[in-house]
């Protein structure tokens, strides 16, 4: 029994050490926030505001720091649609927020209820930096993006902060998680957007490739349950939707950017869009070395110039993808049409002619030769060929014959 247990626990640290989520867990801290204003109603006084990040980040990078707004009920309910818009204000030591200021929140119906909704800011991290990344939050303005004057003030007493360990987790450059800008393309206004929204993003370049010649990329995406949705919009088009990857790309005389498309499952207006299992995405190297890919913009619709959204991919702290370009193991080949200047050698022909002479008439006739006996065609025809054959025939006949008595003798004397 006790060898039995001391295999259980040792499988079950195996177990837990391999759990997937045990390296990619977040830390979450909540805050209590006190508001005033006339905006929100029985939830006005103190709300519970969550701050969340990666549980390690590396210095001189970016990461996502997510604001978890709760549920909100309104005082007064508006005559029509619009947005929560958030306007945190946070202090993180050291480091800095790299987009400050007001982001949307939650789409806000004819009704008093506000669903709750996570919006995203950027901190940068200094290069240098050990030990943790401290982020203090302070005041939070909650408001309606119609109308403006709607708003409430909330305010934290805490003297806590959400602490972040600097190592080689996460963050940054080594993030897989980009956060995209996402609006529609054309001006027609959507409650859903602009949003924000988190997409795990994973490259697998090719094993091998060489200069001059098409590299396949697998371009693969997740949205996150941290960031927010995307949503067809009004006027999407349904009949044959696609989704437009774009990979941007530097070295070995690559193209800076490279896009790939692939077609989108069912889209129902006002419902989450799916994003496909996978886009395959075509650079071509022109040089040997080494070609780096960074996540580039999104675009949906019919059309890559001419989309019904468009996300925007931040141009910092992405994670990088790698992969060798070799020369190529053939030279290219030309051809070219020879011209008349210059004549090939050609064949000699070689003719073989028969020629049949017949006789005359005169040259068929028998002569009798002069001063001999008048023998008919004897003279020039020469033997007869009959006497051939019947002098063969005889000596065949004998030897017949010979042999059978020759036979006879030999049984006798036996």
């Amino acid at each position: 029994m006790g060898l039995t247990g001391t295999l259980a626990i040792f499988v079950g640290s195996i177990f837990v050490v391999s759990t997937p989520t045990a390296a990619l867990a977040a830390v979450t801290k909540q805050f209590s926030y006190t508001c005033t204003g006339s905006m929100l109603g029985s939830t006005s006084g103190t709300i519970s505001v969550g701050l969340s990040a990666p549980d390690s980040v590396t210095a001189g990078t970016t990461f996502d720091l997510t604001v978890k707004i709760p549920e909100l009920t309104l005082a007064t309910a508006p005559t029509t649609a619009t947005t929560l818009q958030v306007n945190a204000t946070l202090t993180p030591t050291p480091g800095s927020i790299q987009d400050p200021g007001v982001k949307t929140g939650a789409n806000v119906t004819t009704s008093t209820t506000v669903s709750a909704k996570d919006v995203v800011y950027k901190v940068s991290v200094p290069t240098g930096t050990t030990g943790k990344v401290s982020v203090k939050p302070s005041q939070l303005v909650l408001s309606l993006a119609s109308p403006s004057t709607t708003t409430t003030t909330c305010t934290t007493t805490s003297t806590e902060a959400l602490d972040v360990t600097i190592g080689t987790g996460g963050g940054g450059g080594t993030d897989d998680v980009v956060e995209y800008d996402c609006d529609l393309a054309s001006s027609g206004g959507d409650a859903d957007y602009p949003a924000d929204v988190d997409i795990k993003v994973v490259m697998t370049p090719p094993t091998s490739a060489t200069a001059n010649a098409d590299a396949s990329i697998t371009w693969t995406g997740t949205i996150q349950s941290t960031g927010g949705t995307l949503k067809a919009p009004t006027g999407f088009p349904t009949t044959s939707p696609k989704m437009f990857v774009t990979i941007k790309a530097s070295g070995a005389g690559a193209p800076s950017t490279a896009t790939g498309e692939a077609a989108l499952s069912t889209v129902t207006i006002g419902q989450n869009i799916t994003l496909p299992t996978s886009v395959t995405v075509k650079i071509k190297p022109t040089t040997t070395g080494t070609v780096s890919l960074t996540a580039g913009d999104l675009a949906f619709g019919t059309s890559a110039s001419s989309p019904t959204i468009k996300c925007l991919a931040p141009t910092t702290g992405l994670k990088a993808y790698t992969f060798t370009v070799g020369s190529s193991t053939s030279s290219p080949t030309t051809s070219s049409t020879p011209t008349n200047t210059t004549s090939s050698p050609k064949p000699t022909k070689t003719s073989t002619a028969t020629v049949t002479v017949t006789p005359s008439s005169s040259t068929k006739k028998s002569k009798t030769p002069k001063a001999g006996a008048d023998t008919g065609g004897g003279g020039e025809a020469g033997p007869d060929g009959r006497m051939f054959i019947l002098t063969g025939t005889a000596l065949v006949g004998a030897a017949a014959v010979g042999g059978l008595v020759m036979r006879r003798r030999n049984a006798t004397r036996g």
